[in-house]
């Protein structure tokens, strides 16, 4: 990696430019986003006034390149890994959303030697019931009001209006959707191993979860939690599945709590 990870909005990992947000100075904050992909919302100007935060769109997603050779969350994690080693601070942060803290746990069960502590919201990425029992619900299979009424404890506010949307908006929009069924349709939204390996996570581990959440139930994140020795949970009420947009406040003041 070189020295300076940022290049005109890119963070260079090896041979691969992502696309990225990099904001603010301090302890590093790499948030690895969900199915939605990375956008610059509020809430990341309120962490990046405590944090450097590091924010890439997987390959795939928004404008980073999808090679061939990443193609799994196995891939995705052993990806940061390296960015982490060639950050070389263990005082790092990881947080991840959604897909995004199914990829930060996988980070976790492998090595914590170059971070410090781990932030999961409303992730996915484990079996909680039995086989026969889908624990997340099928996103592709849902109308787009249907998905969005389940992601937001006020789906009004954050219904998108595809009409006013440009065409590169919704190229966008159908890439993220088509990398987000790249990476976790077989087997759907989860690891089979990752619940069983999940006690291997020796740092600090806070996982939040919005209250209204459709996709994400309070029984399945307190399994995940309850795998990861030492981990706390923390409710955020009036929020979804993406708490950090509804609720940016609480939210913010959660992390610096946990990891300020």
């Amino acid at each position: 990696m070189s020295e300076d990870p940022s290049q005109h909005g890119r963070l260079v990992i090896g041979e691969l430019a992502l696309e990225a947000l990099r904001l603010g100075e301090g302890r590093p904050l790499l948030i690895l986003h969900g199915g939605g992909g990375m956008e610059h919302a509020p809430y990341l100007d309120a962490l990046a006034q405590h944090f450097e935060v590091i924010a890439p769109s997987h390959p795939g997603f928004g404008g980073s390149p999808g090679p061939e050779a990443i193609n799994t969350i196995d891939d995705l994690a052993y990806l940061y890994l390296d960015f982490l080693r060639d950050l070389a601070r263990p005082d790092a942060v990881v947080m991840g959303y959604s897909m995004g803290g199914w990829i930060a746990a996988e980070i976790a069960v492998r090595d914590t030697r170059d971070f410090s502590h781990l932030i999961l919201v409303d992730p996915v990425g484990i079996k909680v019931g039995d086989r026969w029992t889908r624990d997340i619900p099928d996103v592709f299979a849902m109308p787009w009001e249907e998905v969005t009424r389940r992601l937001y404890h006020d789906p009004e506010r954050w219904l998108p209006n595809l009409e006013e949307m440009s065409d590169e908006q919704l190229a966008i929009i159908a890439r993220n959707r088509e990398a987000l069924a790249l990476y976790t349709w077989e087997p759907y939204m989860h690891n089979p191993k990752l619940k069983g390996r999940l006690h291997r996570v020796d740092v600090p581990a806070l996982l939040l979860w919005g209250e209204s959440d459709g996709l994400v139930g309070r029984a399945y994140v307190e399994a995940f939690a309850a795998a990861i020795p030492g981990a706390r949970l923390e409710t955020i009420p009036e929020a979804g599945h993406r708490p950090y947009l509804e609720q940016p406040e609480r939210f913010v003041q959660l992390v610096r709590g946990f990891a300020g």
